[in-house]
């Protein structure tokens, strides 16, 4: 297998919404490139990417797809994408090491949501964009609505190099506004006829040549001296002041294809190899101390391991980016996570689902290993005396959740293991073994992405298992302030136990000041384990409860803290002031302090107004404007606190504040009524009190447990 310098190596990433024609436009590639004899299809499940059972399935991506081509010399990395939200965790880190990102736009739909959050990824990793618009012959095609939506959403950076001669079934024809040429195709499609630009499109070609080469030559004084000088670029100069431009994010050029009859993708293929930067002209990655990186073909070798999957005949494939060096099978090197010495074993390219063993990759190409011992996602891996850590990937927060419970008891360890190996092979996947609530919850990117996780759990690992409704981690607290106390005494032969506490329990609030009968003498203050304050105070005058039961008093309240009194959920936001009790000099211990604190917190907690809290997330909603009002109605119904709105072209963002409770299942919902052109985030906000029913609910909920 050939060895690429990495001068001529192009790392692509394929980003787009479902349905866009991406993974058709790879397998377009691969064809145009002499890589596959024959082209499949999404339709006939025989795609080069779309290899995994379920893929075919469904008839989509699920997973990122790694392929490899050589166009004229240059070796193209492509790495084929979801276009489905449910897993952006595949897409997150598919951008972070690539070089260049080509959205692909459905022309009959425009800009659709989907591709709004994958430009986030791209911009959070500058990594240099351009666009394809896809599906001109198809019969509501609209090109240049789309490029309009493009640029309203994405800025006047999108510049448009090709247009349609003609769109829908009339597709046939491209105008190239950089080489001020026709691409004219055969009806199948294919190698195209170059011809000149027919008289009736020369206006417009001439008007946008003349607007990309004014957007070319205002980011590079030298060109823009000779534009100045001349009039004028040549397509060499051009070409040179794209790749400046497209580097620096200052320009996104924008291609025509069919991919479905390979019409413009060998000019898009062009355009990589003569235009695109190769892994040493990219922007760098960054290193855990916030340096740039350079990539470095003589150093020392280092890896960075981005994704993990398991495949039956192989074992787990790591896949990783060469950043400094050469890579070869039988290195030891150093995984900086935890300083283990790691050795490498054989060393693959992948097509799909082949594997092409290989004795060497060099600096900015893309590989995989197997059976890495020390190895996992976002690690670092170099040769000793070479310390080295490159930033992690950052993958989005989940959006639902579910809690997973075995049919048979038995098989604990089993299905640890495998929500394990899943959370490896996706990080996006967060799993949760929630003591508070007793169950394991799966936290997810949305309902099919949970589906996926079952079907892995059921027929990958075999476990017999069932999704059920998570709990809901309430909090209690109180409203006014109460004072109790509680003695307890006990005597049963032998030593006996007697302790003596009186409590003012109060709701905490920042800043508030202590009653005027009382004199603190000591304040601990504790940020809970599961979020708010607690206060305990020591206001004991005259040594009527010693010192050294204080602890105990705290480990009394703390534990009915942890268990609340009113519904088990656990408290927060409490002020706790020990001010009078008494003791025995025999019988009084610490078990006995503990017990009345305890007791008398629970009776006075029981007095003071208790309120149960929910936990409130901060969601963010993006949907198309069409759809705006039917979403609003439905955050209300599900009391939704609207926070804010913007524009973004055609796509409406919409802040809201949403208790959990009411967010289950939110994302069917949500792809329901807006034919599943809409996506949300979300992240925990704060907690608020519940409303009067759902106290009664859940507190007559938790007394039917008990």
């Amino acid at each position: 297998m050939k060895v690429y310098d990495p001068t001529r190596i192009r790392n692509v990433v394929l980003l787009g919404h479902s349905g866009s024609g991406k993974t058709t436009l790879a397998e377009t590639m691969l064809f145009e490139a002499g890589a596959i004899n024959r082209r499949g299809s999404v339709e006939e499940k025989n795609t080069v990417s779309d290899y995994h059972p379920l893929e075919k399935e469904k008839g989509k991506s699920i997973h990122s797809s790694f392929l490899n081509l050589d166009w004229r010399g240059h070796k193209i990395n492509l790495i084929d994408t979801p276009g489905t939200s449910d897993y952006i965790g595949e897409v997150a880190g598919a951008v972070r090491i690539t070089d260049t990102a080509i959205f692909v736009l459905n022309s009959e739909q425009g800009v659709e949501t989907a591709t709004s959050s994958l430009w986030k990824y791209v911009q959070k990793y500058s990594v240099p964009s351009m666009f394809v618009v896809n599906k001109l012959d198809t019969d509501q095609s609209d090109f240049w609505k789309t490029v309009e939506e493009a640029r309203e959403q994405f800025g006047r950076e999108v510049t448009v190099v090709q247009f349609p001669y003609s769109e829908g079934e009339d597709f046939h024809g491209i105008i190239d506004v950089l080489r001020m040429t026709m691409y004219e195709f055969p009806d199948k499609g294919g190698k195209p006829d170059k011809l000149p630009i027919p008289d009736s499109m020369k206006p417009q070609a001439e008007k946008l040549h003349r607007e990309l080469v004014e957007t070319i030559a205002e980011n590079d004084e030298t060109l823009m001296d000779i534009y100045f000088d001349q009039g004028e670029l040549d397509e060499e100069q051009m070409e040179k002041g794209l790749h400046i431009s497209l580097v620096n994010g200052q320009i996104f050029p924008l291609f025509c294809s069919t991919a479905s009859k390979n019409m413009g993708t060998g000019r898009v293929m062009g355009f990589l190899d003569d235009v695109a930067p190769n892994p040493l002209q990219g922007n760098p990655p960054k290193t855990e101390e916030d340096n740039e990186y350079a990539l470095d073909p003589d150093g020392k070798p280092v890896m960075f391991l981005f994704k993990t999957y398991s495949e039956s005949h192989v074992g787990d494939l790591i896949y990783f980016k060469v950043y400094g060096g050469s890579i070869r099978p039988g290195m030891d090197l150093v995984n900086s996570s935890n300083g283990s010495s790691v050795r490498l074993g054989s060393l693959f390219l992948s097509e799909g689902h082949k594997r092409i063993e290989i004795n060497e990759i060099r600096t900015g190409d893309i590989g995989a290993v197997v059976k890495l011992k020390d190895g996992e996602v976002n690690d670092t891996l170099h040769e000793k005396g070479h310390d080295i850590k490159l930033q992690g990937i950052e993958f989005p927060p989940t959006t639902i959740r579910t809690a997973v419970k075995l049919k048979k008891e038995g098989d604990e360890d089993k299905l640890g293991h495998a929500l394990h190996q899943i959370h490896r092979e996706d990080p996006s996947v967060v799993i949760e073994h929630s003591q508070e609530l007793r169950q394991v919850i799966i936290h997810g990117q949305g309902e099919e992405h949970l589906a996926v996780i079952e079907d892995q759990l059921k027929n990958r690992f075999k476990l017999d298992v069932e999704f059920v409704t998570p709990k809901i981690p309430y909090r209690e607290t109180i409203t006014k302030a109460v004072r109790a106390q509680y003695k307890h005494k006990k005597q049963s032969g032998g030593a006996g136990q007697f302790a003596e506490v009186h409590l003012l329990i109060e709701p905490y609030v920042e800043g508030m000041s202590t009653p005027d009968d009382l004199k603190v003498r000591d304040v601990q203050e504790q940020d809970l384990p599961w979020g708010g304050k607690l206060v305990f105070q020591n206001c004991i005058v005259g040594g009527v409860i010693d010192n050294r039961f204080m602890p105990a008093i705290l480990k009394g309240v703390m534990e009915k803290m942890e268990n609340g009194p009113m519904s088990g959920c656990r408290v927060r936001d409490i002020r706790i002031s020990v001010y009078d009790g008494s003791m025995h000099s025999v019988d009084s211990n610490e078990a006995a302090f503990k017990t009345a604190a305890l007791m008398a917190f629970r009776d006075g907690f029981m007095k003071a107004n208790p309120q149960l809290m929910e936990p409130v997330y901060e969601i963010e909603v993006n949907v198309p404007s069409s759809y705006m009002g039917d979403v609003m109605s439905d955050l209300s119904s599900r009391r939704g606190q609207i926070q804010g709105m913007e524009g973004e072209g055609s796509i409406q963002k919409i802040k809201a504040h949403v208790p959990l409770e009411e967010l289950d299942h939110y994302s069917t919902r949500l792809k329901s009524m807006t034919q599943g052109s809409a996506t949300y985030t979300r992240e925990f906000s704060h907690y608020a009190q519940v409303p009067h029913d759902v106290q009664e609910r859940v507190v007559k909920e938790n007394l039917q447990e008990a």
